[in-house]
């Protein structure tokens, strides 16, 4: 408790105390602001250029505001165009993955179409190789049974006289040869051609020795190698010799004969390996002649009957050049009496063109004629009629 004067101070009593507080709170206030207004004078003084670079600050805050913004705008442009750009990309890659897709479905429907049509032609030629696997296993039946064929003289026989017959037919007139003629000897001839004199009519006989030809190919070694040369020298020495002896009459047939190997490989193994059988068949007046030479041998003989038919017909050829010749004449003469009469209807032509043309020469003086002129010039000549009689 403290004494002033008359006062009487107890910090115990509650309001006493507050009052008391309040009173130093209030004075320290008072104090602070004293305190406060001496230091914001020293601080205004320090603030002055803090404010200016402030406000630099402030200036340099606002161009950054600025700069913001336009930085906003170019970015909001930036972001536009972009945003445009990437629609414009969206809608291009759109076409060109529509274009890229229709380029795919034509190319796969050109696939798939080619595809079908590749199946297709590849089953017709399947169906194509199925034919001639069918063709060729009845080829090879056919070849058998040629083999069969082959392989006994007498069919192998008929075999290369069919054959013989087939060229002749087609490369000679009918009437030019005869199939299996007898001759004076009273051999048969496979096919005789009825040539004139010289040489007269030639045999063609067919031989073929297959044997011989087949066992020089199966020849293996040169032992069976030298064995079936041999045999081949042997059957065609032989062909020759009965060919000479049997087909070439003196004053009968031509002076030599033909023999027909129907195989085109056994003449070329002659040829090729047996030249002395060649030869040989020379020396006996036996020509040696395949399919082929025997075509042309025929087309040689076809053009000898046509000249000696020619020759045969010389008579009419020149009793119908006579006529010919005649008719010739006569067809002159008709000419030059047809010229005549078409030079006298030529002169009468000129002659009624002269005529008409003078013709039309006094009808044109005649419409041009003047009648008082007339009249004039004939005064004189007038003849006065004579007064009618009472």
């Amino acid at each position: 408790m403290i004494q002033i004067g008359d006062y009487t101070i107890d910090f115990s009593d509650p309001l006493t105390l507050g009052l008391t507080i309040a009173g130093a709170v209030v004075l320290l206030i008072v104090i602070l602001l004293v305190m406060a207004v001496r230091r914001a004078g020293r601080s205004a003084e320090l603030i002055a250029p803090i404010a200016g670079q402030v406000g630099q600050l402030g200036a340099q805050v606002d161009l950054l505001s600025q700069g913001q913004h336009q930085l906003a705008g170019g970015l909001t442009h930036v972001s536009e165009a972009q945003a445009a750009a990437q629609t414009n990309m969206i809608k291009l890659m759109e076409q060109r993955l529509q274009e890229v897709s229709a380029r795919m479905n034509e190319n796969l429907a050109g696939s798939a179409t080619r595809t079908a049509r590749s199946l297709g032609e590849l089953q017709q030629r399947l169906e194509t190789i199925d034919k001639a696997q069918e063709n060729i296993e009845k080829l090879s039946g056919n070849v058998l049974s040629l083999q069969d064929i082959l392989s006994n003289k007498q069919t192998r026989g008929a075999f290369g006289e069919i054959q013989l017959t087939d060229i002749v037919s087609k490369a000679l007139p009918k009437d030019s040869y005869a199939l299996q003629a007898t001759l004076s000897n009273g051999k048969r001839a496979d096919c005789l051609i009825h040539l004139p004199n010289p040489p007269g009519p030639i045999v063609i006989d067919s031989k073929f020795p297959l044997e011989a030809y087949e066992a020089l190919r199966r020849a293996d070694t040169q032992w069976e190698t030298n064995e079936a040369a041999k045999q081949m020298r042997v059957a065609v020495k032989k062909h020759i010799k009965d060919i000479a002896e049997r087909y070439i009459l003196e004053g009968e047939t031509a002076d030599g004969a033909l023999m027909f190997l129907p195989s085109e490989a056994v003449y070329a193994e002659l040829h090729a390996n047996f030249p002395e059988l060649v030869r040989e068949g020379f020396a006996a007046r036996v020509w040696i002649v395949s399919p082929t030479t025997c075509m042309a041998t025929l087309n040689t003989m076809r053009a000898i009957l046509k000249d000696a038919r020619m020759r045969e017909q010389a008579g009419a050829i020149r009793k119908t050049l006579k006529m010919l010749h005649r008719d010739v004449e006569i067809v002159v003469e008709r000419v030059d009496k047809l010229n005549t009469h078409f030079k006298q209807a030529r002169d009468d032509l000129d002659g009624i063109g002269t005529a008409a043309e003078r013709a039309g020469k006094r009808a044109a003086s005649l419409d041009s004629f003047d009648f008082e002129e007339l009249e004039d010039s004939n005064k004189g000549r007038v003849v006065p009629l004579n007064p009618p009689k009472s």
